[in-house]
């Protein structure tokens, strides 16, 4: 990887995150400043020891920390990462959130989750009615499907139509992938010759899929050129626009996947193309470049769905985008804790790993869907019931409404404690097997 790749992902991570933290972090400054709750500090980043950029307003200051771990807002007279217990050994205040009431204090609390939330339905409602939703249809891969090493080890074959898992039919050829890992499929059912197949997904292929991290399938289509890198070996021999290219050396090559594979066995090595041109067949001899490459691009021959959105419309879709999402990402959670086929060392990663989720060219639209699912993730992380998050503070909350009796301030200031060890930990773990795996990438 590049330096300018590293760079661009980098860059796109820092972005989405300082979006994503700053919202969060308002959703708990708003209901603090309605319920006349002092905030303290409103910092994006962490400012251990020192802070890149400060000013004070009014009672708050407001700046950027060095450490990109995050954000906070410090309230008066909460516990919370700052560990304050001068001020809490002294008697409440009427500002200070612990003298608020209970109802008042769970809304603050909440405020960061129900702000990613909000934000993520949004993001994609915007999406949706910009640019619509865009899926290839499986009855669209009419040549059926290219499979990988790992596809054929179960029976899969090159050609089969992939249409439904575990007999649920299958409607976006991009989702199969996807499904299978998420529902932790038993059994995927293909056409092959005109008759239904149903294959078994054996032990250990879901954990093989997400360790090879691509799809085991991609659509089979005919080579026909679509256009010819200049220069190249293609437009030597002047390839064109809508040629066919159907053979190398005499070996028959019906699909562009077999040109691919073929290709790549002569590198740098004199090779006769066949190309079809309308009705005739035509040979050329030209001279491939050290990577094999000859330097025509196809034609997709697909025609994609795309349902398009009014403005209106888009709301309750990008609604319910949102909630397949989150409902993706709670399953696939799920997974690390209950399925023998994921290993919490090859599903788990850290700053790292959510970079890599980013294209390597600057591409808005990825941008933006990228950070309304970052969205969803922070947010239900952040309401998981782990003392130092958001879904702790809530947890002992719901537990003083109901049974009226509030946690004393020494255990909520023990659980704190306990909690942020317990996140530096997992943060720790994450980021170290990032590491682990680029050293281990690096050796190999």
């Amino acid at each position: 990887m590049t330096t300018e790749v590293i760079l661009v992902k980098a860059g796109q991570l820092l972005l989405s995150l300082s979006i994503l933290v700053v919202l969060h972090e308002l959703g708990h400054f708003i209901p603090a400043k309605l319920f006349k709750t002092r905030v303290e500090k409103f910092y994006l980043f962490f400012d251990p020891w020192f802070s890149l950029f400060k000013i004070k307003k009014g009672e708050t200051e407001y700046g950027v920390g060095w450490l990109p771990l995050g954000g906070y807002v410090k309230i008066s007279g909460m516990i919370d990462e700052s560990m304050d217990k001068e001020q809490l050994a002294k008697p409440p205040q009427p500002w200070e959130f612990r003298a608020k009431p209970a109802w008042q204090r769970l809304i603050i609390m909440i405020g960061g989750v129900t702000v990613n939330i909000l934000l993520a339905f949004f993001i994609y409602a915007m999406l949706l009615w910009h640019y619509g939703e865009t899926y290839l249809p499986v009855s669209e891969v009419k040549y059926g499907i290219v499979a990988d090493s790992l596809a054929h080890s179960i029976g899969i074959k090159d050609g089969d139509n992939i249409i439904a898992i575990d007999h649920r039919p299958v409607k976006s050829f991009e989702s199969i992938p996807g499904d299978v890992i998420l529902h932790e499929a038993k059994s995927i059912q293909v056409t092959r010759d005109g008759q239904e197949v149903s294959i078994p997904v054996p032990d250990g292929f879901i954990r093989a899929l997400l360790k090879q991290k691509a799809p085991f399938a991609m659509p089979r289509f005919p080579f026909v050129a679509d256009s010819v890198q200049p220069g190249s070996a293609a437009a030597k021999v002047k390839v064109q626009k809508g040629d066919q290219l159907i053979a190398i050396n005499g070996v028959p090559v019906p699909f562009f996947s077999d040109f691919a594979k073929e290709i790549r066995k002569h590198k740098k090595e004199d090779v006769f193309i066949t190309v079809l041109r309308g009705k005739d067949t035509l040979n050329m001899s030209t001279t491939l470049s050290e990577k094999g490459e000859f330097g025509v691009y196809p034609k997709v021959p697909f025609n994609y769905n795309t349902r398009h959105f009014t403005f209106l419309e888009s709301f309750p879709a990008g609604y319910q985008k949102g909630v397949d999402k989150l409902v993706d990402y709670i399953r696939q959670f799920r997974l690390i804790f209950v399925s023998k086929e994921v290993k919490v060392s090859e599903s788990l990663g850290g700053f790292g790993s959510i970079a890599n989720l980013f294209p390597e060219a600057w591409d808005w639209v990825s941008f933006w869907q990228l950070t309304a699912f970052l969205s969803i993730i922070l947010a239900f992380m952040n309401i998981l019931p782990i003392p130092a998050l958001d879904g702790g503070h809530v947890l002992f909350l719901l537990y003083e409404i109901v049974t009226g009796r509030k946690p004393s301030e020494k255990f909520l200031e023990y659980a704190q404690i306990v909690g942020m060890v317990l996140l530096f930990s997992l943060l720790l773990f994450a980021n170290g097997l990032d590491i682990w795996r680029s050293i281990s990438k690096w050796f190999s």
